[in-house]
């Protein structure tokens, strides 16, 4: 994977659209799955809250807030 192609979930930008590349494996990743957070899935990021953490992504019509430190574990590629 070269760095350049993919950024972590956290960063985003408000608006853009994200393809979920990879997950890294951790105590979080089943919970990831359970939300939908699986290969392939396109992510929105809709809005921070006001201190920046969590921040609310749109995941397959559902706004989901997830902290930065979560969501720097989930690899997207901007689309």
């Amino acid at each position: 994977m070269s760095s350049k192609e993919y950024i972590s979930l956290n960063c985003l930008p408000i608006g853009k659209l994200g393809q979920v590349e990879y997950i890294n494996e951790n105590n979080l990743k089943r919970r990831f799955l359970d939300l939908g957070l699986i290969p392939n899935t396109m992510v929105k990021t809709e809005r921070y809250s006001p201190s920046g953490n969590p921040i609310a992504f749109n995941i397959r019509g559902t706004v989901i807030a997830i902290r930065k430190e979560e969501a720097e574990n989930i690899l997207v590629r901007m689309v």
